[in-house]
């Protein structure tokens, strides 16, 4: 279990809005969407796609409330997802960078706003072979250029980060989480730990940091 800081890290984005929103962690009848990016062990990208929830090792438990998500894993033993091959104790072969979030689609409550996604990191057990990350991202009508706020979890603790939206009509904000890392085999999954979030926090955990970092990213992307 990695260490705990003492004090609330709050990160926002640059910029002005017109006034303000604020989401927190949504529970299992949320419209959670999936996404993965796929990169060679050396960094190349291979592919995006939308991913089934489920398929992101996402479990939630709706009495804490909270989510838990393991590090990705595929059932194909192809040699292009493991070396030497698929099974248990095989070494993967890519980078899954998975995403989990909801969108909001020209919605004027989160476009032209200030975004604030709050909430708790109440476990986390990740080794150095995942890194989770909370993020805020704003999309153009036709995802071909974004803004975001992205911070990388390092502990256990309170989170909140802002993002200062771009007005205008058909804009995707997205709010959610990222955990990156090296895909494991299905049985493996235990030795390489697991993140928990909650819009709640456990006892004793109001005054805990987890987020890591002293600077939010904020990029557009053409």
């Amino acid at each position: 279990m990695r260490s705990m800081t003492l004090a609330l890290l709050t990160i926002a984005a640059a910029g002005s809005a017109a006034s303000a929103v604020t989401v927190t962690p949504g529970n299992s009848t949320a419209p959670w969407l999936g996404f993965m990016n796929v990169f060679n062990l050396g960094g190349g990208f291979e592919f995006p796609s939308g991913w089934g929830v489920a398929d992101l090792r996402t479990t939630f438990n709706d009495a804490a409330p909270s989510l838990t998500m393991l590090p990705n894993t595929i059932g194909d033993p192809n040699p292009y997802w493991y070396t030497p091959s698929g099974g248990p104790g095989a070494a993967g072969n890519k980078i899954m960078e998975a995403n989990l979030f909801i969108q909001e689609t020209n919605n004027p409550a989160f476009s032209g706003q200030t975004v604030t996604f709050t909430g708790f990191i109440t476990a986390n057990t990740l080794t150095s072979a995942h890194q989770a990350s909370i993020f805020i991202r704003d999309f153009a009508p036709d995802f071909s250029s974004f803004t975001q706020t992205i911070v990388p979890v390092t502990g256990t603790g309170a989170f909140s980060i802002s993002l200062a939206t771009l007005p205008g009509a058909g804009r995707n904000v997205q709010y959610g989480f990222q955990l990156k890392g090296v895909n494991v085999w299905t049985t493996d999954t235990a030795p390489f730990g697991s993140i928990t979030y909650s819009s709640v926090p456990t006892p004793g955990a109001l005054a805990l940091v987890g987020l890591g970092g002293l600077v939010a990213s904020r990029r557009r992307r053409a």
